[in-house]
């Protein structure tokens, strides 16, 4: 099995209630892959190992500058009434959509910013952070997302497309199901064709906004302020 990319509790039925915030998890997960790279294979690290090497930053983002992202993935730019300036860095960009007319923007940009994996982790955090109540099916299909973003192996990924693309209703919990269908690799067992990469964000973006638009009008606004701090961490270098 690969090396994750970070680790959490995700698989256990008790991290719904996780009072922990993403950036802990981050934080954990960078340190642990960093001690993984920079040891002899098979071999674990010592804390003596890791003060004597100059480890490099790790980023969770497709690309460190906007500008880059949006040529990159122009599908992007038709989903977001603003654009980054040159030379503008994702953290500065992500809170000049918190402070413009048009805030959703923000969400857009962080589906399309991180990589997959850590899109897709962003997005189950804030459907769990707004979710009081979840359906038998959705809950279900967060348990299969949870599994996937802890073992991001094809048989899970697998596993979860079978149930999100014939799920009756497409539920935020669904959305988020097909991002980690189409988070990469092949479409499907049989089909070697690779997965377009706008297709995880576009899904990523769709649950966050449709989870969004499941609360009361007067609790929008805290809600998506809530999302935008989840992303946040994930805009810096660890």
């Amino acid at each position: 099995m690969s090396q994750q990319l970070f680790s959490s509790p995700l698989s256990s039925p008790l991290y719904f209630a996780d009072p922990r915030p993403l950036a802990f998890w981050t934080t954990t997960a960078v340190t642990s892959d960093l001690n993984e790279i920079n040891s002899p294979a098979g071999q674990p690290s010592s804390d003596n190992d890791d003060l004597d090497k100059t480890q490099p930053p790790l980023s969770a983002l497709r690309h460190e500058i906007p500008t880059e992202l949006y040529r990159q993935m122009p599908q992007l730019g038709r989903l977001t009434q603003n654009h980054p300036r040159d030379n503008e860095d994702g953290l500065t960009f992500l809170m000049r959509l918190r402070a413009s007319t048009t805030p959703e923007d923000a969400v857009t940009f962080t589906a399309f910013a991180a990589k997959p994996k850590m899109a897709i982790w962003w997005g189950y955090e804030c459907l769990r952070h707004a979710a009081s109540e979840l359906s038998a099916n959705d809950r279900h299909m967060m348990e299969l997302v949870a599994t996937w973003t802890t073992y991001p192996d094809d048989e899970n990924r697998f596993r979860t497309a079978r149930e999100a693309l014939y799920a009756p209703v497409r539920s935020p919990a669904v959305f988020l199901g097909l991002a980690v269908t189409w988070s990469g690799g092949s479409i499907a067992p049989n089909d070697p064709a690779q997965v377009p990469e706008h297709r995880a964000p576009r899904a990523i973006n769709s649950a966050v906004l449709s989870c969004l638009s499941g609360a009361a009008l007067n609790n929008r606004p805290i809600q998506l302020a809530r999302f935008i701090d989840l992303a946040a961490p994930l805009f810096r270098s660890f």
